[in-house]
């Protein structure tokens, strides 16, 4: 594994305890509750407080500005389901037992093997209850690894991220029951009243809420009454003719209104949580599951979804996996802070862990954020790997201030390109001949954070 593995550092307890002299310096908080929520598809400039200028997220800035925002944050991988794999087991796409989007028919895809630990199960053997509302994608229902197999008291949404691409359904899951409506419902509203009643339910408990939203993915629909304020406010060349996700006549409208909708729901759930008492003692992380996407009628060029970034969702350029990150607990993280630390999915897992007070039972690729969370020195990685099994197979290194890529592998390509994301964080330079000695360490790195998968094979295994 990467020569990085997180090393189990104290609990965070007894490090926001501590003066610099190792001297108790106050009482500790307890361990908090932890929201994470995870938008699914959005990129890097859909944000208001990452200079989306076309429509506003006045709650998601509110959370940045009583928090930390990160800027250089990495999604597990540039889809859906390695992504979520790389969150919850706390490894990169190199070492992940999830490494791309791989369907089961006739409703969805391929489990993680069923003797995987997770996040989940780590918070839960804390002391923690544990929920997932939203998108699952990593296993079939009734499969090795559905939710309450892989660590979750609780689980309402879409197994199947195929299913998830449609917001009005006439079915969703609970734990293992299916919940049949006659009348379709508005799957993101349904969901949002599912994690209000979770929270309420565990208000004198500990609880873990992973809040896997699937707004703004396509199909580009919702109800009238949240589409009405949006409808002529952008021109719409465009309309989207239908297929697989349905036919749209302002698909700008809709992803304007898909968002805009999103944020006054996590409005409403900072406001129950100060309502409940539990404001003073809940970290709430915000993020994406991996960069904007261009299906289902969307215009990310229009919206300038990916800020300066170059790239969508499947690529491994910055636009496909460099994500919004905020993080806000109060009287912890101190407000209004912005950080470049260089961090990824993978951190998740050290970081909850330290948290909730205890080691990881298992080696993962992450290093916790606590330090950066509380103002202390932070580690940092060596580097960040990724993969991606498809689209002729593509290698990605996160090096400092050096970005490295390999694509088309399956054509035989083994040529790096090579960005300074200092000086140049859209990656229209490649200057990889004029530093032959940064592409030798780019090369040793997918090297050494690759190990083949039976399942997900890259190019250069066979």
């Amino acid at each position: 594994m990467q020569n990085n593995i997180f090393k189990y550092a104290p609990a965070a307890m007894a490090l926001l305890a501590m003066s610099s002299c190792g001297q108790p310096k106050e009482r500790p908080p307890q361990k908090p509750n932890i929201i994470y929520i995870l938008a699914d598809d959005l990129g890097y400039g859909d944000l208001s407080c990452y200079g989306q200028e076309k429509f506003q997220t006045p709650n998601i800035d509110q959370l940045a500005a009583e928090g930390i925002r990160f800027t250089s944050h990495y999604s597990g991988s540039t889809v859906c389901a390695p992504s979520r794999c790389s969150l919850l087991t706390g490894l990169h796409t190199g070492h992940a037992p999830v490494r791309g989007n791989r369907e089961i028919q006739p409703e969805g895809q391929q489990p993680m093997p069923a003797d995987t630990r997770t996040l989940a199960h780590e918070l839960k053997d804390a002391g923690y209850n544990t929920a997932c509302i939203g998108k699952w994608g990593l296993g079939y229902p009734g499969s090795v690894s559905d939710p309450l197999k892989m660590g979750f008291d609780y689980f309402f949404g879409y197994n199947c991220q195929r299913h998830a691409h449609h917001y009005f359904v006439d079915y969703l899951w609970e734990n293992d029951r299916k919940i049949e409506y006659p009348e379709k419902v508005y799957s993101h509203d349904v969901q949002t009243e599912k994690a209000f009643d979770y929270i309420r339910s565990q208000q004198d408990s500990t609880f873990f809420l992973y809040l896997a939203y699937t707004i703004p993915h396509a199909e580009m629909r919702l109800p009238e009454a949240y589409m009405e304020p949006f409808i002529n406010r952008y021109p719409e060349p465009n309309p989207f003719p239908g297929g697989h996700y349905g036919a749209q006549q302002h698909p700008r409208a809709a992803f304007a209104a898909m968002v805009t909708h999103m944020d006054r729901d996590i409005g409403r759930l900072m406001q129950l949580l100060k309502d409940l008492g539990l404001d003073e003692n809940t970290l709430v992380v915000f993020t994406s599951d991996n960069g904007t996407h261009v299906e289902g009628g969307n215009d990310p060029d229009f919206f300038d979804s990916n800020g300066p970034l170059r790239g969508y969702k499947r690529d491994l350029y910055e636009g496909g996996i460099r994500v919004p990150f905020i993080a806000r607990w109060k009287n912890v993280i101190e407000p209004g802070r912005e950080s470049n630390h260089i961090s990824a999915f993978w951190d998740m897992y050290p970081t909850f862990c330290e948290l909730a007070g205890k080691q990881p039972e298992k080696n993962t690729d992450g290093i916790s954020m606590v330090p950066e969370f509380t103002g202390k020195e932070q580690p940092r990685h060596d580097y960040l790997y990724w993969e991606f099994p498809v689209l002729g197979g593509r290698q990605a290194v996160r090096m400092g201030k050096w970005k490295g890529l390999r694509y088309n592998l399956a054509e035989g390509n083994r040529n790096i390109e090579l960005y300074n994301l200092d000086t140049n964080p859209g990656e229209t330079r490649n200057v990889a001949e004029n530093h032959p000695e940064v592409l030798s360490k780019i090369s040793a790195a997918m090297q050494e954070a690759h190990e083949p998968s039976p399942v997900f094979k890259l190019p250069i295994d066979e």
